[in-house]
């Protein structure tokens, strides 16, 4: 083992004075400096461009919030499908959080409207909504019977999809305003319901800023309005008109309730909600 450990270092030292004992090749006109590297070996360097990607402030997309395992009650699956309507347009940011719901286009706004109008419940709705206007002998000239329910629950159908369109799409397009219901899920029951109440008058634009609610009011008016051209036994006039908005506006607050307070609701009865939203 010893001269195996002689024989390599006697070895290092023949390879160091064998390299110490090169000269430099001599070229003409050249300075030594100059003479160590071969300026026709070198290339020019070149350097891909690298594309920085812009830095994009965290957003939260929808979570789906239901679990139809959850829930194992009579009509699992009517109820699944309620849940699942109201929170769909009702995104869930803690106040003190820096992380705020991604804002929507206007494609987005769009399929917001289609998908809340392909919904079976809808129709559903307007079924119920159309079994009352028979009972209450609305629209007498569409009369009564089978026939009747039929023209009735197409008015109701299209009421449905042209207040949507209205009121989810065009106008919040037009005034970049977040149609969608911010649900506070935490503080005092009178914070929770008056900001409830106040939504209706006070919503927020893409950039997720304040500003008076224009795309609720303006289109319930124009959906009132355009109902005329296919009710016929609504009544005319301003008067009418502003009690039918005041009426669909008081109707739309309480449907705001309803979705600030639906996960204790849903917690309470045992229904479909996944409380870590």
């Amino acid at each position: 083992m010893k001269f195996h450990r002689q024989l390599a270092w006697w070895g290092l030292l023949a390879i160091c004075a064998s390299a110490a004992a090169e000269r430099l090749p001599h070229l003409p006109n050249m300075t030594p400096e100059t003479s160590l590297v071969s300026t026709t070996a070198l290339r020019p360097l070149t350097y891909e461009p690298v594309m920085i990607e812009p830095v994009t402030p965290p957003c939260t997309k929808f979570v789906e919030p239901f679990d139809v395992d959850d829930y194992r009650g009579p009509l699992s699956n009517l109820v699944t499908r309620f849940s699942q309507s109201i929170d769909n347009k009702t995104p869930h940011v803690r106040g003190n959080s820096a992380i705020h719901p991604c804002q929507l286009n206007s494609g987005d706004k769009f399929r917001l409207f289609v998908n809340d109008n392909i919904d079976p419940l809808a129709y559903v709705g307007a079924a119920w909504d159309a079994g009352w206007a028979q009972y209450d002998h609305d629209d007498p000239s569409f009369g009564l019977g089978a026939a009747g329910y039929g023209k009735r629950y197409a008015a109701e159908v299209v009421d449905n999809v042209q207040s949507d369109f209205f009121g989810m799409f065009l106008y919040p397009s037009l005034f970049h305003q977040d149609p969608r219901y911010y649900r506070m899920g935490e503080g005092p029951f009178g914070a929770r319901l008056g900001h409830a109440l106040a939504h209706r008058f006070v919503t927020r634009n893409d950039s997720g800023s304040s500003m008076p609610n224009y795309s609720e009011w303006f289109g319930t008016v124009s959906s009132k309005a355009l109902s005329n051209l296919y009710h016929p036994g609504n009544p005319r006039g301003f008067g009418p008109t502003a009690s039918r908005v005041g009426f669909s506006v008081g109707n739309g607050m309480a449907w705001d309730v309803l979705r600030e307070f639906w996960p204790e609701m849903s917690r309470k009865f045992h229904l479909p909600f996944r409380t870590n939203q």
